[in-house]
């Protein structure tokens, strides 16, 4: 069996000439001996215990307190029994783009705490790190000191000629690609920059680029890190002529990555955030022992999306059948909705351009904005929705109860699939398009980047009337309910089935250990839906009401996860 070190080595030589190669892997010789032992994990990761809560270290504020204070102050009160892991999004000082435009890999933003606070957030809580690797701000130290042609710095970031064929490469966005400054000397670099002039992006293809991240990576393990999110990694190695996505360097370097953390730290689990149709984003399984262990399921968002718009459960059914991870090691990263927008990359080749548009109309009359990207031939596409997924599913043309039951229908269905559910703080706490937010910074991905008070959302909370405590309450519920499944172990099997003429989805999930097997339905439509059940049925374990008449009743949007017998 190959070792972590030999295939460091490989991966290594499969990117570097043979004598830089062999210089890259004694340099991560010397950067593990140096680095401190890291902290034990928080037990078994693979389990359907993990539910991740998404969030900005400030997303929650109360006066005089540091808000990763106020974040652990909250988590425990009223998180401690639904969740057992949080991803905290850039953490770090900033100067763009709500945290990824990273000043500083080694410092928190003193807007939002201490290292020492991080560290009693991970006491209680399984923790995920942002690695924005493939760029760093343009007002960072680090590109002053390459601008200064400080020689520790030479060859970190990417330059490039504004004559070189960059017409093949694919655009996230549709800023320049290619931003000017001005050196030290007076002199021009034009540098690489992905996603906007102040996100510059680092060359690997120096290997003491390299080296510097993994110490980097290294460093966030030992403060803590036990998931590692590679921030839009599929962007990393750049090639003039070539797409500039998904090259074969990229996985390779992501390999290293691997191979390094296994022989670190063996229980750090490594999530590639790659925003791309879902064959291209797969491929971050690698062999699936090798690469990552969780990639986001960023098809599942839009998708869903439709289905419940149209009311009709028919594409998103024919879709999960062909979600397949390539070991027993492996699994989606399920989520419906983020710090950005919802994809829209992810559903080509399932919905047409005229499905799409239907989401779009239902985003833009709700207040939401959509984004594009630069296509080849000039012409741009579009790259996001910008909008809660609260509004995106919640019609507020339907009575408050329906809204509420309709966004948790949503919810139930990502929390049902196999996989690590992961969960945004502003859908749990049922949170409206931030036009206001919008309108001062002029992104559109602000509408869905709220900073709350901590005081009116306790008082929310504790006024059950209120949408967002019956977005809470109830979404808390399907937490608990879920985390306390056999069935919903993230390994175990899944098949997904129509009924009701494509308005139920019927999921049936079971443990790896044939413990327990549940059959979840999922009424799409806003009829009431009924379902004939098997006599294997036992009860349903959202309400603990058993099965005796030997079908379901389905109120509009309504959902039941109902336990079967062996």
């Amino acid at each position: 069996m190959t070792t972590a070190h030999e295939r460091l080595r490989q991966c290594l030589a499969r990117v570097y000439p043979p004598d830089l190669a062999e210089s890259a892997y004694q340099g991560v010789l010397r950067l593990l001996q140096s680095a401190p032992p890291p902290p034990a994990p928080k037990g078994e990761y693979f389990s359907e215990q993990t539910v991740t809560l998404i969030t900005y270290g400030d997303t929650l504020r109360a006066e005089g307190e540091p808000p990763l204070q106020t974040l652990q102050r909250f988590c425990r009160a009223y998180l401690a029994d639904a969740l057992d892991t949080i991803h905290l999004l850039p953490h770090y000082p900033y100067s763009s783009d709500d945290g990824f435009s990273v000043m500083d890999y080694y410092a928190v933003d003193p807007a939002l705490g201490t290292w020492e606070d991080v560290q009693r957030l991970g006491a209680d809580f399984r923790l995920m790190f942002d690695a924005v690797i493939n760029h760093m701000s343009a007002q960072s130290d680090w590109l002053k000191r390459f601008l200064a042609d400080d020689p520790a710095f030479s060859g970190l970031f990417f330059v490039e000629s504004p004559e070189a064929d960059l017409r093949a490469v694919v655009r996230p966005r549709t800023t320049p690609l290619l931003t000017p400054f001005t050196k030290a000397d007076g002199s021009t670099v034009h540098l690489w920059t992905t996603f906007s002039a102040d996100q510059v992006d680092l060359d690997y293809r120096q290997p003491a680029t390299l080296l510097r991240i993994l110490d980097v990576l290294l460093f966030y393990v030992a403060q803590g890190a036990q998931v590692l999110r590679l921030d839009a990694i599929a962007f990393l190695w750049k090639q003039a002529g070539t797409p500039s996505i998904h090259l074969p360097q990229t996985h390779a370097i992501i390999q290293a990555i691997r191979a390094v953390m296994d022989i670190y730290a063996p229980h750090v689990v490594l999530i590639t955030e790659t925003n791309v149709p879902h064959a291209e984003n797969i491929s971050y399984f690698g062999d699936g022992t090798n690469e990552a262990q969780l990639v986001y399921n960023f098809t599942l968002p839009p998708l869903l999306f439709y289905s419940l718009t149209v009311g009709d459960a028919e594409k998103l059914c024919e879709w999960l059948n062909t979600l397949q991870s390539p070991s027993g090691r492996t699994a989606f990263f399920n989520f419906t909705a983020s710090h950005d927008g919802i994809g829209v990359r992810p559903v080509e080749g399932i919905l047409s351009a005229d499905e799409l548009k239907v989401l779009i109309d239902v985003v833009e009359r709700r207040g939401g904005r959509v984004s594009y990207r630069a296509q080849s031939d000039g012409s741009r596409a579009p790259y996001e929705l910008n909008c809660t997924y609260v509004d995106a599913i919640a019609d507020p043309a339907l009575p408050l109860a329906l809204q509420v039951r309709r966004f948790l229908l949503s919810q139930g269905v990502m929390l049902a699939l196999a996989g690590v559910p992961a969960v945004y703080i502003h859908s749990l706490l049922g949170s409206r398009n931030d036009l206001e937010g919008v309108a001062r910074t002029g992104q559109n991905r602000s509408i869905n980047r709220a900073k709350l008070a901590l005081a009116e959302i306790e008082m929310a909370l504790n006024t059950p009337q209120s949408f967002r405590a019956q977005v809470f309450s109830g979404y808390k519920r399907l937490l608990q309910v879920r985390r306390a499944q056999r069935a919903f172990h993230p390994l175990g099997a899944q098949r997904a089935s129509l009924l009701n003429g494509g308005r139920v989805l019927a999921l049936e999930r079971r443990a790896p250990d044939d413990a327990q097997a549940i059959r979840a339905l999922f009424n799409f439509s806003g009829e009431a839906q009924r379902v004939p059940l098997e006599n294997r049925t036992t009860e349903d374990v959202i309400d603990g009401a058993p099965i005796s008449d030997g079908q379901v009743s389905l109120p509009p949007y309504g959902m039941s996860w109902l336990t079967m017998r062996a």
